[in-house]
Order: C-alpha cells, then structure tokens, then sequence
C-alpha cells in the first residue's frame, strides 16, 4: 500500500465524498441510489502544505472495492509510459534514450513491422514519441509500441515491485489478440542518429502464470462476428489494476520526493519533467504531433472538470491525467491545480455506463451519464477546495 506523510486518522476517510455527493441530488441522486449499477469508484486526496510548502496528504473514497472488477481501459497507458522510462534508466545502455530510434520487428503471426512514425517531427518511431501520443490523445499505437518494449512478464514485475502485485496489464489495446499472442512480443533494435545499432532486445514470451478474475459483466455482447451472445461477457483474461493503485502511480510521479524509496520508478528529473509536461498538454497546444481540432478540441481527454466540453479549460486551471473508455467503463485519474486560488488536489473516479447491459455494441451511456458525472464530480471537490481551510 502507498505510504503518505499524513493519513486521517491513519486510515482512508469513506464518509466525507458520499456526504459531498448527497449535498447535490440534482446531480448524483440516481447513482447514489444505484451504486452497484453505475459501480462508481472515487480516491481523493487532499493535499496541505507547510511553511517550507512540503506537501502532506489525507485520502477519501467512495466506495472503493478491489473485489469489483473494472476495465481499466486506456488508464494502464499511464504506469506503461512510466515503466517504459524506468527500464531505459536500469538498463543504462550508452547512447539508449527515450529518443532513440526503434525498430519494431515481427517474429510471429499478426505481428507488424514498423520503422517509422508519420507523427514524428523527425519521422521516428521513439519511446518519447509513443508517451506524448498517449498523453495527448490516448492513442493506442502508441501504447502498443511500449507493450512490446515492457512485455506481460516485466510488467507485472515491475508493478508488484513498486508494490501493485494485484495489477496485470496483460494485452495490447484494441487489437483483439489472443492470449498466447497477448504472451509474445516483437524483437526491437535501437539505432543512434549515424544509424548504428546500439541496443538489440529479442522478442520475448511470458511464460508466468496469469491469474483468473472471475469477473462476468453484463447480459449480453456483441462477439467478433458481430453475433449477440446472450450472457456476460468473461473479463477473466483482460487488464486489471485497481483505481487506488492507479491514483497512487499518477501521485508518485507529481510527488516524487514524499513517495517511499521503495515506491519510485527510476526516474530522473527531466523524466518527470517531461511526463508532467504532456499530461497536462492539451492536443491544441501540440506541433508534433498535430492534430484535427475538430476532431480533437482543447479539453479533450479532461473528462475531471471538464467532461464533453469542447471549449478551453480555464486559463488558470491546469489538469495532469490520464483517462479511459471502453465497454462502457469512463475513467480519469487525476491531480487538478488552481495556483491563483491556492488549490491542489488528486482525484480519480471509475463509473459503468451501461443501461442496456450489451457489451460491444457502441451504445454506452457516455454522453448522458458519464462525461455529466466527471464533470460534477469535478467541480464539487474543486469547488469544496475553494472553501476548505488550509494549514
């Protein structure tokens, strides 16, 4: 489990969010009323300073349940962009950087080869490249490219060593792969800017054993032939990791010096630099890559605060996160800052978006339940923080 400077009471407060939520029924009454349909999950941490501004922290959730699963969807991108910068800095191969060029190479079926990246400025597939993509418009390319470099096996080893034994990012996004595919990844070489090989990594198999969730959700879904199975859909065999751990990954990136030794990912301090600077770049903020405004507004990806806005964010508001959608699962994990109002504060949330219970059929209840909830939720801590007395 994290270790904070400051806990309530030493433990995880579960009264004040519910009481906050209960303050505006217009709002949250329905899902308050029907929490195991919506399976809403929150972490907030309040965050107070001292008078040399080191941080301390109090945690509250809602309803956090390890034993509920979720889908953790485009939110496991966030600890692979991490992992992927820890494992350079390990391997401490001269010439090895986030910025070398990668070549990808298939050694089995449904593998591609890949050499280049159209969204680079220099026209280079890149770790650095692949983490600004994921950051900015969660592209799941990109988040491939760092699953062939991390793998199932180190995954999962690196996060039970950072103290998530319970998290598995076990398949690639979006591309429907088979388990034992889901086992193998690309060889990949890196070549310095002369074009000299300077690190070759063969393709590897994870031959650990992965666990069984037990997780069955919905009452229906589509399967890839289009066919409606009636029953659940068997989430057994996909990712999982737990919002809390999720939360406290964002948390030991943005406060480094307060997380315990044994808790940090190897990063330097331009590493963290760099991942705070495009998790709270906006996708119009972006040159390389660039992209289609209409398709990509400024408050995309901000679900917290935000919701479906298409507008820009308040100019004195910045939001570090990492978001997720799928099977009908909305989730943001995030740290909001106000510096003119003097408030900071983490906040992460997961809720279910499914009325008709049909998994795989592109109907979800986003637009009318989701993005709505985020943006509430945002707000009502933000607005919460606002009054709250500090130290």
């Amino acid at each position: 489990m994290f270790v904070t400077i400051t806990k309530l009471n030493g433990q995880v407060d579960t009264h004040l969010l519910e009481k906050l939520l209960k303050q505006k029924p217009a709002q949250f009454e329905a899902i308050l009323n029907n929490p195991n349909t919506y399976r809403v999950q929150i972490f907030y941490t309040q965050i107070n300073r001292d008078q040399n501004n080191i941080p301390s922290f109090k945690e509250f959730s809602y309803r956090l349940n390890p034993s509920e699963y979720f889908y953790p969807a485009s939110t496991v991108k966030m600890p692979m962009a991490i992992m992927a910068l820890d494992k350079i800095n390990n391997l401490k191969i001269k010439g090895l950087s986030k910025s070398t060029t990668a070549y990808y190479d298939s050694v089995a079926a449904r593998q591609e080869t890949i050499y280049n990246n159209p969204y680079a400025i220099n026209g280079k597939q890149t770790i650095e490249q692949a983490i600004k993509e994921i950051f900015l418009v969660s592209d799941n390319n990109a988040a491939n490219r760092l699953f062939e470099f991390l793998g199932q096996e180190e995954i999962h080893k690196k996060l039970a060593e950072k103290g998530y034994k319970d998290a598995y990012i076990r398949n690639r996004l979006e591309l429907g792969r088979t388990q034992e595919e889901s086992r193998q990844t690309q060889a990949i070489d890196f070549f310095d800017d002369n074009g000299k090989k300077i690190y070759h990594q063969d393709a590897k198999y994870n031959k650990q054993a992965l666990p069984y969730y037990n997780a069955f959700l919905g009452k229906g879904y589509y399967n890839s032939n289009d066919s409606l199975i009636n029953g659940p859909l068997d989430f057994s065999t996909k990712n999982r990791i737990y919002l809390n751990d999720l939360h406290h990954i964002l948390q030991s990136v943005i406060f480094y010096d307060q997380t315990p030794i044994n808790q940090r990912f190897n990063l330097t301090k331009e590493d963290r630099s760099f991942l705070l600077k495009w998790m709270h770049t906006l996708p119009t903020e972006s040159q390389y890559p660039t992209y289609d405004t209409l398709e990509y507004w400024p408050a995309y990806c901000k679900f917290m605060f935000m919701g479906a806005e298409k507008g820009p964010l308040p100019p004195h508001i910045k939001i570090y996160n990492k978001v997720g959608d799928a099977y009908g699962f909305l989730l943001d994990i995030s740290y909001i800052v106000d510096p003119i109002n003097k408030v900071e504060f983490m906040l992460s949330a997961v809720i279910y978006c499914n009325s008709d219970g049909i998994l795989n059929d592109s109907k979800y209840d986003y637009e009318s339940v989701g993005y709505p909830f985020f943006k509430n939720l945002g707000h009502l801590i933000y607005d919460y923080e606002l009054k709250r007395k500090k130290t």
